[in-house]
């Protein structure tokens, strides 16, 4: 179980390396770092467990108990957290990306970031493609067209135009 969550965790951290442009707040990964650290601590309260079972001690036994105890609390706690910021995170989160697609130009470093987040998560805009017609860039291009980053992949002829909305 420690192995898998090690590898959760730092899967998370990995993966925020291509999204830290949206997550405006840098306390975004401090559920992969405490996934981590459980992930140790479980590691360790493993081999107590193991060696209190091959001793047969009773005090060692009691304390492994009273640890995975104390471990209970802490992941209800951590649920009953995410479950009340859920919503601040959403909040958050669509602001940052809002506000990132506004910058967006086609050329900078923001602009590769919002491709690479809509060919990677198949998706247009915040919500949905119509996000594009409030950025400075769809007001720029003229063309009432969005980024062919929002194209399917299935579609080998996608121009990104609005009015084929099916090709996105």
């Amino acid at each position: 179980a420690a192995a898998g969550l090690s590898y959760v965790g730092a899967y998370v951290i990995n993966t925020y390396k291509s999204y830290d442009n949206f997550m405006q707040d840098k306390y975004a990964l401090l559920p992969a770092t405490i996934i981590i650290c459980v992930a140790v601590v479980m590691f360790i309260i493993g081999l107590i467990g193991c060696c209190a079972t091959f001793r047969e001690s009773r005090v060692g036994l009691g304390l492994f108990l009273a640890i995975i105890l104390v471990i209970f609390i802490a992941e209800v706690s951590a649920f009953v957290l995410g479950f009340v910021y859920r919503e601040r995170v959403k909040t958050d989160v669509q602001g940052t990306m809002s506000s990132v697609f506004e910058k967006y130009d086609g050329k900078n470093t923001d602009s590769t970031v919002v491709d690479y987040l809509q060919e990677q998560l198949h998706c247009c805009g915040v919500k949905n493609y119509s996000d594009w017609t409030a950025t400075q860039w769809f007001n720029s291009t003229g063309n009432n067209s969005v980024p062919l980053s929002c194209c399917r992949q299935d579609m080998k002829n996608c121009t990104g135009r609005l009015d084929q909305p099916q090709e996105l």
